[in-house]
């Protein structure tokens, strides 16, 4: 899709060279400084074909007075920009089936108040078209061919110009990681393997010389001594992969921002096997994976200051007689071990070795990523991702992040005592600790290995895909998350960064000479990334 913007006020709207014209009113904001469209908004509202009630439409084909040969009056709830995203996305999709290629987006009156909300409006135009217009093509030969739509512009006031392309520019980039987070989540299980997501790593990687990209196979995955991740994989006749990404955007010696996802390509609940209904929907449990991808994607065009690695643990859990048993004793790579009490909570196996593999990267904070907890669905449903952190400074810059991204968060409690749960007579913890409480509980869990450094988790598994008729993956959070690591980049040596610093113990003097005698001797030293 071609995304422009254009200045346009009052008069020049009648003459707006496109296919179709969508203009978005709201109640307190219906008049148009423009007398052909004004005079079409009120005859409309005046006759009772237009209400200005959230997600009206009304379609005019020849307006007289335009001359876009197709007009959209669509309402907004109000003015704030969630409702004006659905509203643009109500009026897209009334044209999508059209002939129309080039559409233009104009707003009425007051409607665009500032430079900060022209940027954000535009970001959220990009989102808006690239979901109504998305069209999952890959194992169905029957979808629907492409629609004629090829461009969308969006007109504005000469001085809000700047801040509108730059809004397009983000949208378009977090746009195209969104979609690919989504397109990931909707390929089928014999599709999107855990070879499938090392080999989408690689294409992105291959693609942008600021990404590079790493996959550690079952021989090193045994090495770094991951027995909690491997013992997932023990059902499984496909190979579990563990994907590293770097994004090097800043200079060596800042802390990167560690992004770690769940990638069960398939949740079958192993032993502890789930009901068969609705089971289908288990592809979409590498969400976590998929955001962390989408997220890569969008730093890549993006280009921001800042170091960022992805961790991806990938795999199947399936049943077999190779499976792991509820009961089973695993040894994490932290060195702890774990009672597999369920083996349907498995991606916490899994992220908990990824979250101690993180430690080698000193970073400045770590945020894991993933469709976790049933009862995160049934505590949030799919409005907000749940927010998990005992740090308030990088809680409260994801909740921000969220707000600004329209991928909302919402925090939940972490207290230690949650932890009670967890104790295991044959081992230092159990994975699961009951249904009370069950996301903080698998919050909680995870903690137990994230204490070298700062840490938050995101519990997807509410608004990482929809269920029902519209079936499909969200590509959510990546929105958030590339927002947060935007607002770290603007930030330059930011607060994160500074505390991540300050964690690290002083070296002592003779320590100082002998990293000064090492450098003057240029001494090989391995990279701790290296497995």
């Amino acid at each position: 899709m071609d995304y422009r913007s254009a200045i346009a006020q009052g008069p020049a709207l009648s003459q707006v060279n496109a296919d179709a014209l969508v203009l978005v009113l709201a109640p307190e904001h219906s008049a148009v400084a423009n007398p052909e469209l004004d005079r079409l908004v009120k005859e409309a509202l005046d006759s009772g074909d237009f209400a200005l009630k959230a997600g009206r439409t009304l379609y005019l084909h020849r307006p007289a007075g335009l001359k876009a040969p197709r007009l959209v009056l669509v309402a907004a709830a109000n003015a704030q920009t969630k409702s004006l995203k659905a509203a643009v996305a109500k009026g897209v999709a009334a044209l999508k089936d059209s002939a129309a290629a080039h559409v233009a987006v104009a707003l009425a009156e007051g409607l665009l108040p500032d430079a900060d909300a022209a940027q954000t409006l535009a970001q959220s135009v990009v989102a808006a078209v690239a979901d109504t217009t998305y069209v999952f093509r890959d194992t169905k030969p029957s979808a629907p061919k492409p629609g004629a739509l090829k461009k969308i512009t969006l007109l504005h006031a000469a001085e809000v110009a700047a801040a509108v392309k730059a809004g397009l520019a983000q949208g378009e980039a977090v746009a195209e990681g969104v979609t690919l987070a989504r397109h990931l989540g909707n390929l089928p299980a014999n599709h999107c393997t855990p070879s499938h997501l090392a080999a989408e790593a690689r294409r992105i990687g291959k693609a942008h010389k600021h990404i590079g990209v790493q996959v550690l196979e079952r021989p090193a995955l045994e090495k770094l001594g991951m027995g909690s991740f491997l013992s997932v994989t023990n059902g499984s006749a496909e190979p579990p992969k563990f994907i590293v990404l770097r994004y090097e955007g800043a200079a060596a010696s800042q802390a990167p921002v560690v992004l770690v996802g769940k990638g069960i390509t398939f949740d079958t609940g192993g032993i502890s096997l789930k009901p068969g209904a609705g089971m289908d929907e288990m592809k979409f449990d590498m969400g976590g994976a998929a955001s962390v991808l989408g997220t890569f994607q969008s730093l890549a065009l993006l280009k921001p200051k800042l170091n960022v690695i992805g961790l991806i643990p990938t795999c199947e859990n399936m049943p077999s007689g190779t499976a792991t048993k509820p009961g089973d004793v695993v040894k994490s790579m932290s060195g702890q071990t774990i009672e597999v009490l369920n083996t349907d909570a498995e991606g916490r196996l899994i992220l908990c070795d990824a979250l101690t593999y993180a430690e080698r990267f000193k970073p400045a904070a770590v945020v894991d990523i993933a469709t976790l907890t049933g009862a995160c669905v049934i505590a949030l449903g799919n409005i907000h991702s749940g927010l998990f952190s005992a740090d308030d400074e990088l809680a409260q810059a994801l909740l921000s992040a969220g707000q600004s991204s329209l991928d909302t968060a919402w925090r939940m409690p972490l207290d230690e005592e949650y932890g009670e749960s967890l104790k295991s007579n044959f081992a230092d913890l159990g994975n699961v600790g009951g249904r009370e409480g069950g996301a903080i509980t698998a919050a909680v869990f995870l903690s137990k290995f994230t204490k070298a450094y700062r840490w938050a988790h995101l519990d997807i598994a509410g608004t990482a895909w929809k269920s029902g008729g519209a079936k499909g993956g969200t590509g959510r959070p990546v929105g958030l998350l590339t927002q947060f690591l935007l607002d770290q980049a603007a930030a330059g040596k930011g607060a994160l960064q500074r505390k991540a610093e300050a964690k690290k113990p002083a070296a002592k003097p003779a320590a100082k000479k002998a990293v000064a005698r090492k450098a003057a001797a240029k001494s090989a030293v391995k990279p701790a990334a290296q497995a």
